[in-house]
């Protein structure tokens, strides 16, 4: 990757992320406010390295990093180069669609999941969604083998609530949240869609758009092996 920055753009920006002001980083380091502020205003290209050495102890980085842009930082780097390249945590919705009968038990005092990470442009450029309109859910049951099984974890998209294009969604079928294989019906009035599982141990069938709630299309799945 390619360092842009300056000496001085790591020294502000690295004071800024912890909270020092320049006076603050020249104390803390034993060294004259002058040496400090000179770098910052462009007018110290070579300062001394004993007393930049210092200001890199109190910025907690390298004094490569410091004086390059090169080597390590403690906690995050002050600079995202590509903010699509950072990643993004998505909330784990604390509910499991069923994919069996429907029957969810909802615990109200059940922990969330852990939250998983994906990278911005991912979200942003693979799936054209905003990561505050997506939820991971935990599925449950074997209406949808060998597609989906047990305990995989899905990501489901919010925004998208139409069947068309067909895909496998998550509905609130009334008894809790199932997971879905869902078509529209051509030529229906009132529009009706087909909901399908996978496993052919269950039955196909057919309800008007209106009867059924769709809460998202799922966009992504996990399984551990």
């Amino acid at each position: 990757m390619t360092e842009h920055h300056t000496l001085a753009d790591r020294l502000q920006a690295r004071a800024n992320q912890l909270g020092l002001s320049p006076a603050h980083v020249a104390e803390m380091a034993g060294v004259n406010r002058s040496f400090v502020y000179d770098i910052l205003r462009g007018r110290s290209t070579r300062p001394g390295l004993d007393r930049l050495t210092e200001v890199s102890r109190v910025l907690k980085v390298e004094l490569d990093w410091l004086i390059h842009g090169i080597g390590s930082v403690e906690g995050a780097s002050p600079f995202i180069e590509n903010p699509d390249d950072s990643f993004v945590a998505i909330a784990h919705a604390g509910v499991r669609p069923s994919m069996g009968g429907g029957a969810v038990v909802l615990d109200e005092h059940e922990a969330p999941g852990r939250a998983y990470h994906f990278r911005r442009s991912w979200i942003k450029q693979g799936l054209k969604a905003s990561p505050s309109q997506l939820r991971i859910m935990t599925v449950e049951g074997d209406s949808m083998e060998p597609t989906l099984f047990d305990g995989d974890t899905v990501l489901v998209d919010m925004t998208r609530r139409s069947p068309n294009p067909p895909g496998i969604f998550v509905l609130d079928d009334g008894m809790g949240l199932v997971a879905k294989r869902l078509q529209h019906v051509p030529n229906s009035d009132p529009p009706a869609v087909r909901v399908i599982s996978d496993n052919k141990h269950y039955p196909e069938y057919e309800r008007t758009a209106d009867e059924i709630n769709i809460i998202g299309r799922i966009r992504w799945f996990a399984r551990e092996i």
